[in-house]
């Protein structure tokens, strides 16, 4: 059995290795600002899982730059991907959406654009400017769905319902652009089943798929739930082997953007045993051998 990697992807749509620059839009959330609440979701971080990006007050062309200088001389990397992480990176004015994304597109050396937000962040006229973009270099949105159960959604203070989900992937394909779907494997009191389902849907409708490990981060709601003993996190060996079997239940053509994800260390309280990334990798490397998943594509 194959799976189709994000590395795999890049270098057959672009050609070469193709690294992420993490930007900071300046943007907060509809989850923080009053709109719908003022704690962000249970398990978001004060930093909106952006950590890793760029300092908000420098210019997005200086945010990328700086990246550009970071990464260039360990990698050799030539080409990037502008990729606006934290909070929701369309939930601001128009006219200022368009100064910062043409800004982050300008060079020649940004092969495409990145950006995550909320499905209900995405009026008509921001479809209307992601479609315009999009004629220019690719557009691909990532989309916090987490989850497609109605009771992990209100746990997780989601704020939206799954039909907003669906309408807004619609949406984005009938312009053009590649959907990557964010899937939490862990939350509270969900069953195996209901994350294999949870990745079959986005699967089905997705061009891209994120699969999360649940961390429990410091100043988070969901530190206060796991200090009570509430719940548990995952084991390495029962991530990893759930991990496979969300892998064996996707599309082959679906690419799939992450395989766990990073937690900062000086916010991470559990699972500790995430902190060792290359561990964490060589056994979900080792995990999937063991079950003949491989990368590539059977074309």
């Amino acid at each position: 059995m194959y799976y189709y990697s994000l590395n795999e992807y890049l270098k057959k749509t672009f050609g070469e290795k193709v690294y992420k620059i993490s930007l900071n839009g300046g943007m907060t959330c509809p989850n923080r600002d009053g709109t719908l609440g003022s704690r962000g979701c249970i398990f978001c971080s004060e930093g909106g899982s952006g950590e890793f990006a760029a300092q908000r007050a420098l210019p997005v062309s200086e945010q990328s730059e700086q990246a550009k200088l970071r990464i260039s001389p360990k990698s050799g990397c030539k080409k990037f991907i502008a990729y606006f992480q934290p909070f929701t990176n369309t939930y601001a004015p128009t006219d200022y959406l368009r100064k910062i994304f043409e800004e982050a597109l300008a060079p020649d050396e940004i092969t495409a654009l990145s950006i995550a937000t909320r499905p209900d962040c995405l009026g008509d006229e921001v479809i209307d400017l992601l479609e315009e973009l999009n004629r220019k270099k690719p557009v691909w949105v990532e989309l916090g769905l987490q989850t497609i159960h109605e009771k992990s959604a209100r746990y997780i203070r989601r704020g939206y319902d799954l039909n907003v989900y669906d309408d807004a992937v619609k949406k984005l394909h009938k312009i053009g652009v590649n959907v990557i779907t964010h899937i939490i494997l862990g939350l509270p009191n969900e069953s195996r089943r209901e994350i294999l389902e949870s990745v079959g849907y986005a699967g089905e409708r997705s061009d891209g798929i994120k699969l999360q490990l649940l961390h429990v981060l410091k100043g988070t709601d969901l530190l206060k739930d796991f200090e009570s003993g509430l719940f548990k996190t995952l084991t390495l060996d029962e991530y990893v082997d759930l991990l496979c079997d969300c892998i064996e239940a996707l599309p082959p053509d679906v690419v799939i953007h992450r395989l766990t994800g990073d937690g900062d260390k000086r916010l991470l309280v559990a699972p500790l045993w995430s902190a060792d990334k290359k561990h964490v990798l060589n056994t979900i490397q080792k995990a999937l051998n063991d079950r003949n998943v491989t990368q590539g594509r059977n074309y």
